[in-house]
């Protein structure tokens, strides 16, 4: 089966229930991009492999329910996919933030007909900590570059100095590194992609602006 096979190349076993939520959301998501541009469509033909599995390794990482925010889910890689496996463990909370209104109704349908354990929020990325006031971990996937997502992270991690990000970067993250490094503090863990042979993710911790 392919979806097996393609959560097999990271590592990750999931029960049939959690299969079949993860199936559910692989319908919705084809039948809405239809009408909205999800993701590109040279894409979607490979989505287990290229965005589902891709997305599951966060998760993979970082498996303990925790509170996760989501930084622009956009079509719900990874966020819509994380709440899906929080599902299975009964606690944990994705807040996916979206501000395009036909996403954020995408998401919405994708969480609630999953019954994945998330919400959504329909706004600017730079006002959702107004909305969201505490959190475990970040995540982002094809959003920005490293220094602009540590803006964003700033806020939650000045409240939680246990806080731990998590973004997926393509072959050129070093230079996004090196860059950040100017304004910011912070601990870096690269973990290889076991999707794309020259993507990582990035794990930041204790992340601090320069003064």
């Amino acid at each position: 089966m392919q979806e097996s096979l393609a959560l097999d190349v990271i590592g990750l076993r999931v029960s049939r229930e959690t299969l079949g939520r993860l199936q559910l959301f692989a319908e919705l998501f084809r039948k809405w991009s239809r009408t909205i541009n999800l993701i590109a469509a040279s894409t979607q033909n490979d989505m287990w492999t290229r965005h589902i599995a891709d997305s599951a390794q966060i998760f993979a990482l970082s498996p303990e329910p925790k509170r996760w925010v989501d930084l622009g889910s956009g079509g719900g890689f990874p966020g819509v996919i994380t709440a899906i496996l929080l599902a299975e463990t009964g606690a944990g909370w994705v807040h996916l933030v979206e501000s395009n209104h036909k996403k954020a109704s995408f998401l919405r349908v994708a969480l609630s007909e999953t019954g994945a354990r998330g919400s959504v929020h329909a706004c600017r990325i730079e006002e959702a900590h107004q909305q969201i006031q505490h959190c475990d971990a970040i995540s982002a996937r094809a959003l920005a570059m490293l220094d602009l997502l540590f803006d964003f992270a700033a806020p939650w991690a000045e409240r939680n100095p246990d806080l731990r990000c998590f973004f997926h970067k393509g072959r050129d993250y070093q230079s996004e590194v090196d860059k950040a490094h100017g304004g910011w503090s912070f601990d870096l863990l690269q973990h290889q992609s076991a999707i794309e042979a020259d993507s990582v993710i990035l794990e930041i911790a204790h992340l601090a602006r320069k003064l």
